[in-house]
């Protein structure tokens, strides 16, 4: 019997210590449920072990070493932005406040540019994109997004592999179609980026050098990406006189190299395209009927943001900035790249004209400390300061920037806005960084999309204008695009994925964001975990930095 006894001491204290040992790394209690398909919602429990779900349902038994209270509020998946251009911002600050604090878990980049692969040519035209001396310390784009994961960043990344990047590292900056040997170099770059993890291509086909692409180039990248069954995603050529020919041109590029394509950004852009909405829903709708897999994204505001390159012909900035600024010098080139921004055409996109009057283009971001305290006024103010038409005043502040200054264009209608978020193929991007209300982020102004995108859906157009209901919001925001994108386990709150959850209150969650003060953060989003990594708890960051990069 003394023998047995510490053998039933010891078996004893195991098995106690086995009955006190927490079950889970995390129990969110109390929460209403969205699991991201678009069913209403469950009053239950989620656990979390490591960086996965590990259970979905009644925990009330159940031990966790850390324990949230939702509190009866939503408890969705974490929000996907699918057109995030938060590459620079995160190098400058990994903790992404702007995203993360409305419930942003993965950032997908590649708007035409991406940041692979470099080679000689396109490292200085990357390299322009920053506001000081980085360093690139990576040559490919899957080098790029280990890059920050190593660095240290709170939401997760993803990128298509730009088009006009590899435009840049073959043609250069040439108004001329690419020979077949570029081609080939092109599509040998696509195929090492699908290699390395890259969702597709992305194109951005307003911009020169990207405007002087063929489709038949276009097609041909994309072939290569359908191997991987990537998805074709662009800023179209034009999204106002030629809107509907350029959604045919989306529609041709998926139909020939066989691949799911979405269209960047949504709009009608200008007043005199306002009434082209039914037409292009028409056009999208017939594809996806005829068995092409067509989408789209949006952002929840009626104006967009890009730079005064948008408001002058594409021949002008042919050969990059420098040629750009040296033909902007020239008396006679001046006079006719005035008649053109002030001439209506379909051979190129003048978003100046689409605004309507220069009193709708406001200047947000300058380089030259010198021109900063022009920030927040709109072009027209600042043509009638210099006392100059605002096309020259245009063509002056590119010269004396040593940029294409940042500039915002009102060119939406509000009805067109609401009619696009219930489109059952929409999604949402912001088109933005994500950005810190201090330090560096401060010296520019912005787009309030940056900080306000996805708030400002679930709060304005969900509970305020019951546009669409809160399930089906939360779907377009997190199990859609994950699908569209081809992604695995992310996306939705389900057993074995990964554990990116927001916990918001959906009668409060509001984005503050405004065009004459940009700089706000988002409310109303308590807790967010990326990984199973607490990275928002009581509406603050903690630090936390367990971002990851996301490939197919």
């Amino acid at each position: 019997m003394k023998n047995i006894l510490p053998l039933l001491l010891i078996i004893f204290s195991l098995f106690s210590c086995q009955q006190n040992t927490p079950e889970y790394d995390v129990i969110i209690r109390n929460g209403l449920v969205y699991d991201g398909s678009g069913q209403p919602p469950q009053k239950t429990d989620v656990g979390i072990r490591g960086d996965s779900i590990s259970f979905i349902g009644d925990l009330s038994e159940a031990t966790a070493v850390q324990e949230v209270d939702a509190g009866g509020h939503a408890v969705a998946p974490g929000f996907i932005n699918m057109l995030s251009w938060a590459v620079t911002s995160l190098i400058t600050d990994g903790k992404s406040q702007g995203d993360i604090r409305q419930g942003v878990t993965l950032e997908v980049f590649g708007e035409g540019i991406s940041m692979g692969p470099v080679t000689e040519t396109s490292a200085q035209y990357i390299k322009g994109m920053f506001d000081d001396d980085t360093k690139l310390e990576w040559k490919t784009l899957g080098e790029y997004l280990s890059y920050l994961e190593k660095k240290g960043i709170s939401t997760n990344v993803a990128s298509f592999v730009g088009a006009t990047t590899l435009r840049v590292n073959t043609v250069g900056f040439e108004d001329r179609e690419a020979t077949p040997e570029e081609l080939d170099q092109m599509k040998a770059m696509v195929r090492q980026a699908m290699e390395e993890g890259a969702l597709g291509v992305g194109s951005s086909l307003i911009y020169a050098p990207a405007f002087y692409s063929t489709t038949e180039e276009l097609i041909e990248l994309s072939k290569v990406a359908a191997e991987y069954d990537g998805m074709y995603i662009s800023h179209m050529r034009n999204e106002g006189n030629r809107l509907l020919e350029s959604v045919d041109e989306l529609i041709r590029i998926a139909s020939e190299a066989g691949i799911a394509a979405e269209i960047y950004h949504l709009k009608m852009s200008g007043k005199d395209n306002w009434d082209k909405f039914d037409d292009v829903v028409r056009k999208v709708d017939s594809a996806r009927a005829a068995g092409l897999t067509i989408t789209a994204d949006m952002y929840n505001y009626v104006a967009g943001s890009t730079g005064l390159d948008a408001a002058m012909p594409p021949w002008v900035q042919e050969g990059g900035y420098a040629e750009w600024v040296k033909r902007l010098q020239d008396p006679e080139i001046r006079k006719r790249v005035y008649d053109e921004m002030t001439t209506p055409t379909d051979k190129w996109e003048n978003l100046m004209l689409s605004a309507g009057s220069a009193e709708n283009v406001l200047l947000v971001g300058f380089r030259n400390d010198s021109l900063k305290y022009l920030q927040g006024k709109t072009l027209k103010e600042v043509a009638e300061m210099r006392g100059k038409s605002p096309e020259e005043t245009a063509m002056d502040l590119v010269i004396q920037d040593s940029s294409r200054v940042e500039t915002v264009y009102f060119l939406m209608s509000e009805e067109n806005v609401k009619k696009q978020i219930a489109l059952p193929w929409m999604t949402f991007g912001s088109d933005g960084a994500s950005m810190a209300t201090e330090g560096k982020f401060l010296e520019n102004s912005t787009h309030p999309r940056s900080y306000g995108n996805f708030a400002r859906l679930l709060g304005k157009y969900v509970r305020e204008e019951k546009v669409i209901p809160l399930e089906e919001a939360i779907r377009k925001l997190t199990l859609q695009p994950a699908m569209n994108l081809g992604i695995e386990k992310r996306g939705a709150l389900r057993t074995g994925y990964f554990a990116d959850v927001v916990i918001f209150n959906p009668e409060t969650i509001t984005d503050h964001a405004t065009f004459s003060d940009p700089h706000q953060y988002a409310t109303g989003v308590d807790h967010v975990f990326v990984n199973g990594v607490q990275v928002i708890k009581n509406g603050e960051h903690t630090g936390a930095l367990p971002g990851r990069k996301v490939t197919k």
